[in-house]
C-alpha cells in the first residue's frame, strides 16, 4: 500500500534533507487538510513524524497529534523520539494505531522487548535506518543518522522476531529526501529473508516509476513524503500505479 507521510515541526509541515534540522524546507501550516486529502484519495494508512518531539521529548506535540488523529478515519502510525514506555502509551492514547520506534530499539533492545510484550507487535513499527557499506552490509544508524551502531539490519530484526515483530520501516539513508529512487535491491533482499515481516520502503520516491520499481519486491508499504508535497504525483495516481502491478 501507499503510505503518505508528513513530518511536523511546531505544527508546520516540513522536510529535512537526510535528517539535518539545518536543512529544513517548509510546506505550510496545514497538516490536517493534507492528511484528510490523502485519506480522501484512498490512502489506507498515514505516517506522521513529530520532529519537535524527536529533538526534545518534553516538547512532543501531543495536542496537535490528537487533533490530527481525530480528524482522519484511517489508521495512522506516529513516530519521533520514542524513548520510553510512557511515550508509547501517550501516542497510543492520542489515537495512533501504531507507534514507530527507532534508535531506542537498537540502543536499548531489552526495553523495547518489554513494549512488545505489553502493547503487542501490532502496535509497534521498528524504524531501521541503514547505510550500505562497500561490502553490501546493512549497517543500522541512529540518533538522526549521526551514529552508526555497528549492528546490521539482520541483527536487529532477528533480535525482535521472537517477540512477534510484524512491521519494519526500512530507510536507505543515502536515498532519503533525494527523490532519486528507492533501493529496490535492499528491499528484495530483506523481504526474501524475512517473509513473516511486513516491510515498509522509505526514502527516495520521486516519481511513479520509483513506485512501479518496488512492485514485486515484497514490500508491504511504500512511504511517500516529499514527492506528494511537491506535486510530483497524487495519492490516487500512486495507488493506481502500485495496484496495477
Amino acid at each position: 500500500m501507499i503510505i503518505p507521510a508528513l513530518d511536523l515541526i511546531d505544527g508546520k509541515v516540513v522536510r529535512l534533507h537526510q535528517g539535518d534540522y539545518g536543512q529544513q524546507r517548509d510546506y505550510g501550516s496545514d497538516p490536517l487538510p493534507r492528511l484528510q486529502a490523502y485519506a480522501g484519495m484512498g490512502a489506507q494508512v498515514l505516517h506522521l513524524v513529530d520532529l519537535t518531539g524527536a529533538k526534545d521529548p518534553a516538547k512532543r506535540q501531543i495536542p496537535l497529534l490528537q487533533n490530527l488523529l481525530a480528524g482522519v478515519d484511517v489508521p495512522v502510525q506516529v513516530g519521533g523520539g520514542v524513548r520510553s514506555e510512557d511515550d508509547v502509551a501517550a501516542l497510543l492514547d492520542a489515537g495512533a494505531t501504531r507507534v514507530v520506534v527507532g534508535s531506542t530499539a537498537v540502543k536499548s533492545p531489552e526495553t523495547v522487548e518489554q513494549w512488545f510484550t505489553k502493547f503487542g507487535a501490532d502496535a509497534l513499527v521498528l524504524a531501521l535506518d541503514v547505510r550500505i557499506d562497500g561490502q553490501g552490509n546493512k549497517q543500522v544508524a541512529v540518533s538522526g543518522w549521526q551514529e552508526t551502531t555497528g549492528q546490521s539490519l539482520e541483527n536487529v530484526v532477528e533480535r525482535f522476531l521472537p517477540f512477534g515483530l510484524k512491521h519494519v520501516l526500512c530507510t536507505d539513508i543515502s536515498r532519503d529526501g533525494t527523490l532519486a529512487g528507492s533501493n529496490v535491491g535492499l528491499y528484495r533482499d530483506v523481504c526474501a529473508h524475512y517473509p513473516q515481516v511486513a516491510f515498509q520502503a522509505s526514502g527516495g520516491i520521486g516519481g511513479l516509476a520509483d513506485i512501479a520499481a518496488l512492485r514485486g519486491s515484497g514490500v508491504e508499504g511504500v512511504i511517500v513524503g516529499r514527492a506528494l508535497l511537491e506535486g510530483k504525483f497524487t495519492v490516487t495516481e500512486a495507488i493506481e500505479c502500485w495496484q496495477n502491478g
